[in-house]
């Protein structure tokens, strides 16, 4: 019996399916679902906002005291700077302003994430850095797509979908002129890192760096290096802390 149409149309039958299930497998990894939400808000954003109005920068990398910080969308206006973080999740979300970690619940599974709050706060202090402008008018906004669903109550800056197009229109009074928010558009251009795939790699080894309780670090308020120290006294005596070695100067510490 000659197999060979048989074969023939297994393999060809393969030939498709061994690529779709490829791709499928790469939409669904956390970097192509990272992508898709920021084409989603770049989208939405490109339709809702008037970009006269609304000077936008996306992956914007900027050099911090303890490496880079990168951020998914800028939005420079006369009315503040909206620093957009981009969550692309599905299911139940639980979090507050205030807890360090938030929960997604997807079926029966239960994921932990940062707070994206406490995320972007870290962009907002890179940006007041590189602009120097009041912080009061430096407007964090989140923005989750995918179809999840608030579970708790969330602040208003959090929103779901186009949600952040209203929260960021919902700014009306003017304090930056048009020539300021040129200015700040430029100060970024040119302040930023290039947006390449070897930056992408040195701030992805930078965070594992930043969660590396053995890596060197170095102060994020006056640059100095971090040392471990050990509490001598007191009820956490013998605790271990990151102290910077800029002490008594500077008296910055953090957990380890």
């Amino acid at each position: 019996m000659d197999l060979t149409p048989i074969i023939a149309q297994v393999w060809g039958t393969l030939g498709w399916f061994i690529p779709l299930m490829l791709l499928i497998g790469l939409v669904k990894s956390p970097w192509a679902k990272g992508h898709i939400g920021e084409l989603l808000v770049r989208l939405f954003a490109h339709w809702q906002l008037d970009k006269q109005t609304y000077r936008r920068l996306h992956n914007v990398t900027l050099n911090t005291p303890d490496g880079t910080t990168q951020i998914d969308h800028v939005f420079l206006s006369p009315y503040g700077i909206f620093v957009l973080e981009t969550k692309n999740m599905s299911g139940w979300i639980f979090g507050s302003e205030k807890q360090a970690q938030w929960t997604q619940k997807l079926y029966k599974r239960t994921f932990k994430f940062q707070n994206p709050l406490r995320q972007n706060y870290k962009h907002l202090k890179a940006l007041e850095a590189t602009l120097g402008v009041n912080p009061e008018h430096l407007h964090s906004v989140i923005t989750f797509v995918g179809g999840s669903t608030f579970k708790t109550d969330v602040p208003a800056n959090v929103t779901q979908g186009i949600g952040f197009i209203r929260y960021i229109k919902s700014f009306q009074q003017p304090v930056f002129s048009e020539t300021q928010v040129d200015a700040m558009l430029h100060a970024l251009q040119t302040g930023r890192r290039a947006p390449t795939l070897a930056t992408h790699r040195e701030h992805v080894q930078n965070l594992k760096r930043r969660s590396d309780p053995t890596a060197e670090r170095q102060c994020p308020k006056c640059g100095s290096a971090l040392l471990i120290r050990t509490v001598k006294s007191g009820a956490k005596a013998g605790q271990q802390f990151w102290g910077c070695s800029g002490f008594p100067k500077c008296r910055t510490v953090q957990n380890i």
